[in-house]
């Protein structure tokens, strides 16, 4: 996919894949005739049966593995329970490289709108909505629909931002905070003093398991990142230690710096050897959870190693919370808010990248350029 985008940097691919509208002057927003003031939108009877706006902007994946097009679209009627956002960030994660390559766990049918999180505030509420009103702040996830000017979501899945959080902290928070809080409390059950070490620790996942175990579990943190750079960030964003493994073994670095005990968590995100090296770096009890494979290889587990140490090792599919388990799913989003808005966390903001730049953003990732978060600023 880095060879197909290298050479089409910042370029849009209009298709004709719009509704065709005919506007409807004569008519106001509330369906009555005439008197409207000046400024008021024009509505336009959609081709699919339905009132709308003017079009929006969204990316769009009309072939796996190629570049992405900015099309404009036609917005959608809300339903009962549903919100319509107006999309200010939206997050940028492995996941959507993924998914736009075939490769992830959900593949969602072609054409779609990668982008798995956003902020924004409130355009429109279905009728049966009650938790939120126009013109709130909010968070929201999605299944790949976030890439766009406009975004319509359940109101289930939307969280209203407290004051203190700006749009732009509160869009690192959802995939990058809310992973780590449900790998840190709710699976490897992190407790005051004890030891975690976190693999890519220079990534959006990475520096937030640095910023929640320090600042909010009183952990000590090692970090291991792949450059002195991503481990000096690391470094200044609160870990205690860190580990440079594209220079040896992790496990050797480790031990050296505590001694034959080990840690007591590790928070993985990279998979293969580093996964295997991280396993081997445990104490007695000690806790591995596995949050995803960004190195691109799956290690097996050796079992001898989880008996011979007590060792307890666990996933984080974050997402899959969402409908196995709400309360706690909820509860991952409600407390990175709660912890943002008390300033006991801080997001880092690695890039900001325009919509029409979303492939050059996608590079970024891709490249191993990214450190924290990266978002598409849709404003």
């Amino acid at each position: 996919m880095a060879t197909a985008l290298g050479g089409l940097r910042g370029r849009c691919f209009p298709r004709a894949w719009l509704c065709r509208c005919e506007p409807v002057p004569s008519l106001s927003p509330s369906g009555s005739r005439g008197g409207d003031a000046p400024g008021t939108p024009t509505l336009a009877l959609c081709c699919r049966g339905a009132w709308c706006g003017r079009h929006y902007r969204a990316a769009l994946c009309t072939e796996l593995k190629q570049p992405l097009a900015i099309e404009e679209l036609a917005p959608r009627p809300v339903r009962p329970h549903q919100v319509r956002i107006d999309v200010h960030f939206c997050g940028v994660n492995f996941a959507d490289i993924l998914v736009c390559r075939g490769q992830y766990q959900e593949r969602p049918h072609l054409p779609f709108t990668p982008g798995m999180e956003f902020s924004g505030t409130v355009l429109e509420t279905g009728k049966d909505v009650s938790t939120v009103k126009e013109g709130d702040g909010v968070i929201g996830v999605s299944d790949f629909n976030s890439m766009a000017e406009e975004s319509i979501a359940d109101q289930k899945t939307l969280w209203k931002i407290p004051e203190r959080v700006t749009l732009r902290e509160a869009a690192c928070l959802p995939v990058s905070y809310g992973t780590a809080i449900m790998a840190l409390e709710h699976r490897a059950c992190t407790q005051p003093g004890e030891t975690v070490l976190v693999t890519a620790a220079a990534g959006a996942t990475g520096l937030a398991v640095i910023d929640v175990a320090t600042n909010v579990l009183q952990a000590k943190v090692i970090a291991a990142a792949g450059s002195e750079e991503k481990c000096k960030l690391a470094m200044q964003r609160g870990a205690q230690s860190s580990v440079n493994y594209s220079q040896g073994s992790l496990k050797e670095a480790v031990r050296k710096l505590l001694g034959s005990g080990g840690v007591d968590v590790v928070i993985d995100t990279v998979g293969g050897h580093v996964f295997l090296e991280a396993l081997r770096s445990l104490a007695w009890e000690g806790r591995i959870v596995v949050v995803g494979f960004s190195g691109g290889t799956i290690a097996s587990v050796p079992a001898n190693l989880l008996l011979l140490k007590n060792i307890s090792a666990m996933g984080v599919y974050w997402g899959r919370y969402r409908d196995q388990n709400f309360p706690v799913f909820s509860r991952s989003l409600s407390s990175a808010l709660q912890y943002c808005q008390q300033g006991r966390i801080q997001p880092h903001i690695g890039a900001v990248f325009k919509l029409e730049e979303v492939n050059d953003a996608f590079l970024h990732v891709i490249e191993r350029k990214s450190t924290g978060k990266v978002l598409i600023s849709l404003k």
